[in-house]
């Protein structure tokens, strides 16, 4: 029989015994935990919140080992409604349907577990008041997109729900321009080209994405190369023709090409740093953050149908990459 551990609301450790022999894991867990449905416990899987013996367990189908100890760990529970807080934004564009900024790097859009308070959203809430009340949800109010937490750039948020509903529908349909400037490793053989290859969550690490044969979702970034160091580095413009989690991450990585800085997708180190003055080289691979900027976003407003479309300079952190790369040529 298995042995729950003593903590109903928080981490469950639970000892499979010789009679949990072969059973499945979710329905294992589940039921040892009784608090938990099967499906709760398969999402907790995916999303990385379950151990075996303290690896990682992501397939739920996955016999029982008597023997081994099973956790499993609820992300903490977040606040109900997001507070407001005083955050400054850059705002480009704002009218009564919508808002457009400039996200910095580091700011994630909307509260999720470990990241509860001091997002773009708890900004929003200080910034534009009871005109989000509604739109989109208590917890994403305005969202209609996101951009990952360390990458910068152009955003749109709807104030309105006309707004929320047809910029929401513009998203999915893709029926919008969105151009990213990215800092690669290497430089392409191809001034310009294409990547298709389908995205899906990562077959043994589930927190990340990846080119997957099986289960993925169509995916096609256009990419053109704007500058170039030498071998070691190239400033790709990159358009998204969809808009998979971590697309431009994952194409770029997939073609030997990952981001300068990007800490999920650069797993070792580059063979294109080699040729850089020791100083850059040390430099480049202690950025802090994916070198990735959205820099270009165009879409018909909602309601009156005029063509929009607002551009953001690249921060200065990527700005004095570039500055480096200049004066410290391979």
């Amino acid at each position: 029989m298995a042995e729950p551990g003593p903590m109903p609301d928080g981490p469950h450790d639970i000892l499979a015994g010789p009679g949990d022999a072969g059973s499945r894991a979710d329905r294992f867990l589940a039921g040892a935990i009784g608090t938990l449905s099967r499906s709760r416990v398969k999402a907790l899987m995916e999303a990385g919140h379950v151990t075996r013996d303290g690896a990682p367990l992501t397939d739920p189908s996955e016999a029982v080992r008597p023997g081994a100890l099973y956790r499993v760990a609820p992300p903490a529970a977040l606040p109900a409604t997001p507070l407001a807080q005083d955050i400054p934004l850059t705002i480009l564009f704002e009218d009564a349907h919508l808002i457009v900024l400039d996200k910095p790097a580091g700011l994630v859009v909307h509260p999720a577990p470990g990241n509860q308070d001091g997002t773009l959203v708890n900004a929003l809430l200080a910034h534009a008041g009871e005109e989000l009340t509604g739109i989109g949800g208590e917890r994403r109010p305005g969202i209609v997109h996101r951009l990952d937490k360390d990458t910068s750039g152009v955003m749109v948020v709807a104030k309105s729900a006309v707004a929320h509903q047809i910029l929401s529908e513009a998203f999915a349909n893709r029926d919008l321009e969105r151009s990213y400037l990215a800092l690669a490793w290497g430089v392409p053989a191809k001034r310009q080209g294409e990547i298709e290859a389908p995205v899906g969550r990562h077959p043994t690490d589930r927190k990340r994405m990846a080119v997957v044969s099986r289960g993925g979702k169509p995916a096609l970034t256009r990419f053109v190369t704007e500058r170039a160091w030498s071998s070691a580095c190239a400033l790709l413009r990159c358009r998204l023709a969809t808009g998979r989690t971590h697309q431009i991450r994952v194409h770029l990585s997939h073609i030997g090409h990952p981001l300068v800085g990007d800490p999920v997708y650069l797993r070792r180190l580059p063979a294109a740093a080699k040729g850089l003055p020791d100083a850059a080289r040390d430099t480049l691979l202690a950025f802090p953050r994916q070198a990735l900027h959205a820099e270009t976003l165009g879409f018909n407003h909602p309601v009156t149908g005029a063509a929009l479309r607002f551009s953001a300079p690249l921060p200065p952190d990527m700005q004095a990459l570039l500055t480096l790369l200049d004066s410290n040529p391979a």
